[in-house]
C-alpha cells in the first residue's frame, strides 16, 4: 500500500521518508503521522535499511500539526482518542538511527518531530519554534520536554511563552541541532552523513543509540553503569574483534552485523 502524505524510498541501505503535503506546508495531520509511523516500521523491518531520513520541502519541514482538524475537538476527543500518542510511540521504538533534514520552518509539532528524531542537520534557511501559545494551548508532543533538555531551561521558556523562532545559527548555539549547511546541500550533507552510519556495525549503533538515550532518563551514576556493561557486552561481537583487528592492520574493517 503506497502513502498519500509522504514518500518514502531505499538506496544505498538508507531510507529517506519525505513529508509531502505541500499546500498545508507539511502540517502533521492524523494521516500523516499515521502513514509517518508506517513507513517508519516498514525501515524498521526492512534488512536493507541501515539509516533512516526524515525530510520535509525547501520551504517546510513541518510547520505545525494540523490546526484545520483540531480546532473542532473537544477535551473527550483528543483524551479518549489520544491524539498523536500511538503515532509517538511507533516513532520513539524505532532502534535503527534517525536524522532529521530539516530546511525552512520546523514549527510547533513539526519542531517536536525533528527533535524526536536522533540528531538534526539544518539547512541555514530553517526556523524552529514552540508558537502553541498563541493558539492557546500548551506543546503535545514534547516540546516543552525535549527542548529543555536541548537548549536549556531559558531558551525554552522564551521560546515556549513568547512563540518567537529561533534561527539555524541560533540553534546550532543553543544545541539544538548538529549542523547547519548550505539549503542547496542540506540533502546532501544529510545523505553523506546516513551513508557513513550505515558502514557501521548495526550492533553498535543500535547500542550507541540505547546508551545515549539512557543518559536523558537515568541519573549520571545510573548512566555510567550502563554505558559500562553495553561496552562490556559488545565484547562478546564479531563486529568487536573485526573492528579492532581491522585497525591493527590498518584497513577498513568489514562489519557482519554479528
Amino acid at each position: 500500500m503506497g502513502y498519500e502524505t509522504l514518500n518514502s524510498e531505499v538506496s544505498n541501505h538508507i531510507a529517506v521518508i519525505r513529508l509531502d503535503r505541500p499546500d498545508a506546508m507539511n502540517a502533521l495531520s492524523t494521516q500523516l503521522l499515521g502513514e509517518l509511523a508506517r513507513a517508519l516500521r516498514a525501515a524498521q523491518d526492512n534488512d536493507k535499511v541501515r539509516c533512516i531520513v526524515i525530510a520535509g520541502s525547501e520551504k517546510a519541514f513541518a510547520a505545525g500539526a494540523d490546526i484545520k482538524e483540531m480546532s473542532e475537538k473537544s477535551f473527550a476527543d483528543v483524551f479518549m482518542g489520544d491524539l498523536f500518542g500511538p503515532e509517538v510511540d511507533v516513532m520513539l521504538r524505532i532502534r535503527k538511527p534517525i536524522i532529521a533534514a530539516v530546511g525552512g520552518y520546523a514549527l510547533g509539532g513539526g519542531c517536536e518531530l525533528a527533535m524526536m528524531c536522533d540528531f538534526i542537520i539544518a539547512a541555514d534557511t530553517a526556523k524552529f519554534g514552540q508558537p502553541e501559545v498563541n493558539l492557546g494551548v500548551v506543546a503535545g508532543i514534547g516540546g516543552t520536554q525535549r527542548l529543555t533538555r536541548a537548549v536549556g531551561k531559558a531558551k525554552s521558556m522564551d521560546m515556549h511563552l513568547t512563540g518567537r523562532f529561533m534561527s539555524a545559527e541560533e540553534a546550532e548555539r543553543a544545541g539544538l541541532v548538529s549542523r547547519v549547511v548550505p539549503g542547496k546541500k542540506l540533502m546532501d550533507e544529510t545523505l553523506a552523513a546516513a551513508g557513513k552510519i550505515a558502514e557501521k556495525s548495526m550492533v553498535t549503533v543500535t547500542a550507541i543509540k540505547e546508551a545515549v538515550n539512557q543518559s536523558q532518563e537515568m541519573s549520571l551514576s545510573q548512566g555510567l553503569l550502563f554505558e559500562k556493561r553495553m561496552f562490556h557486552a559488545l565484547f562478546n561481537t564479531e563486529d568487536r574483534a573485526e573492528g579492532m583487528k581491522a585497525f591493527l592492520e590498518k584497513r577498513e574493517p568489514q562489519f557482519r552485523d554479528r
